[in-house]
């Protein structure tokens, strides 16, 4: 629930005195913090536009040329290919997982969905590494050199791999909560398992299957890692090369534009999709959870199945990984280095993390305590820049720098402000579930007693909300620490991540040299998202 809805949902069950809270007019020190979080999660946007009119006849020759129809067939193409693999392998596991007496079905499903934590580009690397034409795979069976995985083939299988836990996960918590009591109706009336199946269990998880189709279409359109490792000319990678070229400035913002408009379609089909999830029970009583599925003769192959997909999307990668780690290790470690690059990546990721929950803080609060259409303007402004890839995020920010705040270009500011306002939503969403949770009569009862409103929010709805900023923080922390593609435009000379160094090390093959960073990273992304499970937190 984001926390507009929140805010309205609340707003129906408090009583008279609570909602006339709500409807004041609120302090004009924390809506001017609120206009000022909205603009700058607008600037990029804004940015992009005024940088394709101030050559628009480029910027539209760009746009109407045949290379650019390439690229929108071939990136939509890549799109929809991973979107119906992703679902293909969700739906079997989510059901076996939640619905069958798959032996261990928690672990597996512990399992099936840590291939998210993986970044695209390390996971990209390391298949390369593995089944590439001069990978680990051909010195295992003595040959010289295995058919090529670059291009299409290598990109549709890493994002695959690496994406269909965004169907899993969402699709799990559907079958959760789905009534069991329908579907023993559907038997009753005679209807075969794979009817009932078909006409009542799948038109109820179509929601969670939408949704979690769109977000997998929506990380595919943004990846830069993994399509420019695999070699598959995209979007996003296309913009990067017109960017570093230093001859298509105007080219990379107009393909930019038209990304960004392909991902708010994508947005909007998506905001439909979460609407329509609103799939209840209308008869009274408490909800039975459903009896497990025997699988019978079936059971191996199921095991089998998962088996499968855990040995490719998670022992794989991570095998491969450890293996390059130890050559590493044996031929010598730059600590320094390491320790450099990690305090970086620390460094960018927390301060992002607490500059996007400070924002939060102010777009919740208006948002859920003081709604009007000011408000909600702002809560939906504060979306824009995750609406945009990171490449597009940072491709507007050097256009602004360089040509209107040349003294902050490349400097450690802008890059925090980028992932601070590119993953502000991730903080919003939680931030105001926990706000709504909280009795407006509580600071209403301290104002009475004399404490000024800032007083009020440090003493009393801070602590209170403290769980959902953490969550937020953490959400924030873990994207931005895999950051890629704005990191690589915006860090300042000199300011190397882990993931900037596992990028640049694989770009030049060096698979060793980018193992322990590699490493690193997902051990940096432990704690966080073990905040994130330990409290139920589910980004979409």
């Amino acid at each position: 629930m984001d926390a507009a809805a929140a805010g309205r949902t609340l707003g129906r069950r408090l009583p008279s005195a609570a909602r006339a809270f709500g409807a004041r007019r609120p302090p004009l020190v924390l809506l001017g913090l609120g206009l000022a979080v909205g603009l700058a999660a607008a600037l990029p946007a804004l940015y992009l536009v005024v940088a394709v009119l101030d050559d628009g006849r480029a910027a539209l020759d760009a746009v109407l040329s045949d290379r650019t129809v390439g690229l929108i067939t071939r990136s939509l193409g890549l799109a929809v290919a991973v979107t119906a693999a992703a679902i293909a392998i969700a739906v079997p596991l989510a059901w076996l997982t939640v619905r069958s007496d798959l032996p261990g079905r928690r672990v597996w499903a512990t399992l099936l969905t840590l291939p998210l934590v993986i970044p695209s580009y390390i996971g990209a690397y390391l298949f390369v590494s593995a089944l590439g034409p001069r990978g680990a795979l051909a010195s295992l069976l003595g040959v010289e050199r295995l058919p090529s995985i670059y291009g299409f083939t290598g990109a549709f299988l890493v994002l695959t791999l690496f994406t269909y836990p965004l169907v899993l996960i969402p699709l799990r918590g559907a079958l959760q909560r789905m009534d069991p009591a329908l579907e023993e109706a559907a038997r009753v009336m005679g209807r075969s398992p794979r009817e009932v199946f078909r006409s009542v269990v799948l038109p109820q998880l179509a929601p969670a299957i939408g949704g979690g189709g769109v977000l997998v279409a929506l990380y595919v359109l943004s990846d830069f890692g993994a399509v420019s490792i695999m070699r598959f000319n995209s979007f996003t990678r296309d913009i990067y090369i017109a960017y570093e070229s230093g001859f298509g400035r105007t080219e990379a913002a107009a393909l930019g534009m038209v990304l960004v408009i392909v991902m708010l379609v994508l947005f909007a089909i998506y905001a439909r999709v979460r609407a329509a999830r609103a799939l209840h029970r209308a008869t009274p009583g408490t909800q039975r959870p459903a009896q497990p599925v025997r699988l019978g003769r079936w059971r191996w192959p199921a095991l089998a199945f998962c088996g499968a997909v855990a040995a490719i999307a998670l022992v794989l990668p991570v095998g491969v990984l450890a293996y390059w780690a130890t050559k590493q290790v044996s031929s010598g470690l730059e600590l320094g280095a390491l320790a450099t690059n990690s305090w970086h990546s620390l460094l960018a990721a927390a301060a992002a993390a607490l500059a996007a929950s400070v924002g939060a803080i102010v777009v919740a609060l208006l948002s859920v305590r003081y709604p009007s259409v000011v408000t909600r303007i702002v809560e939906r402004v504060g979306y824009a820049g995750y609406a945009l890839p990171g490449i597009v995020v940072a491709l507007a920010l050097v256009f602004f720098t360089t040509r209107v705040a040349l003294p902050l270009y490349q400097t450690l500011a802008v890059l925090v402000f980028a992932l601070a306002i590119h993953y502000l939503p991730l903080a919003v969403s939680p931030i105001g579930a926990s706000l709504v949770q909280v009795p407006p009569r509580l600071e209403e009862a301290a104002r009475g007693l004399g404490r000024s409103p800032l007083a009020v929010l440090r003493t009393i709805t801070t602590p209170l909300v403290a769980s959902g900023v953490l969550g937020g923080a953490a959400l924030v922390f873990l994207h931005a620490l895999k950051e890629l593609p704005a990191t690589l435009l915006l860090a300042p000379i000199g300011f190397e991540t882990l993931a900037t160094d596992v990028w640049h090390q694989t770009s030049f093959g060096f698979y060793e040299a980018s193992a322990i960073p590699a490493l690193l990273l997902l051990l940096i992304a432990a704690p966080p998202l073990y905040l994130l499970s330990a409290k139920g937190s589910v980004a979409s």
